[in-house]
C-alpha cells in the first residue's frame, strides 16, 4: 500500500511511530500523543487502524467522528472519490470494536459528518482557530507537527501556549 506524505516529504508510518513507555511495573506500553494508552483489547483494532488508515492520510483520533461515520467509512468501498479494498472478517470486526469504544454517538438532531470541518467535535476542540480555508487532514500538520504520527497534542510554538 502506497504511504502519503505531510507537506515536508515526510512518509506517514503511525503503526512504526509508537513511542514505548514503560510505567513503573515495567511493562510496556504503546504512548500516543492524541490519545490515552488504551487497554490491550483494543490495541489490535487501533493498530488495523494505523495501518489501513493512517498510511494514505493522517489517522484522526476516533472521537473526532461520530460513531455513525466511521461505521459507513469501513463498509464503504468507495472512499471519498477512490476505491479501496474493504478489510475482511474478523480484522474489520477488531478495527469496528475499536472505532466503537472511542468514537462517539451523534447527537439529538446532529447530521452525520463525512468532513472533519462538519464534525461538532473538531468544531469543539478549535473554538479559537480561525480557519481561512475548510480544514482538511492534511491541514492537520500546520498545528499538529506529529499528526503524522497520529500525535495531536503536540502543538506548533505559536499553539503552544494560546489562550
Amino acid at each position: 500500500m502506497a504511504q502519503a506524505t505531510d507537506p515536508s516529504g515526510d512518509r506517514f508510518k503511525p503503526a512504526d511511530a509508537l513511542a514505548q513507555t514503560t510505567p513503573p511495573d515495567g511493562t510496556k506500553t504503546a504512548a500516543i500523543g492524541t490519545v490515552d494508552v488504551i487497554p490491550p483489547r483494543f490495541q489490535l483494532g487501533q493498530q488495523l487502524y494505523l495501518e489501513n488508515c493512517a498510511t494514505c492520510h493522517i489517522g484522526i483520533p476516533p472521537a473526532v467522528m461520530p460513531t455513525q461515520t466511521w461505521q459507513q467509512l469501513i463498509q464503504d468501498s468507495e472512499h471519498y472519490g477512490v476505491t479501496i479494498q474493504p478489510l475482511k472478517t474478523p480484522e474489520i470486526q477488531i478495527l469496528w470494536q475499536y472505532l466503537r469504544e472511542y468514537s462517539r454517538p451523534l447527537a439529538q438532531g446532529e447530521a452525520t459528518p463525512y468532513r472533519i470541518q462538519q464534525s461538532r467535535i473538531f468544531q469543539a476542540l478549535h473554538p479559537r482557530v480561525k480557519f481561512t480555508e475548510p480544514a482538511t487532514l492534511i491541514s492537520c500538520v500546520s498545528c499538529h507537527p506529529g499528526a503524522g504520527v497520529y500525535d495531536f497534542r503536540s502543538l506548533t510554538a505559536e499553539w503552544q501556549n494560546a489562550p
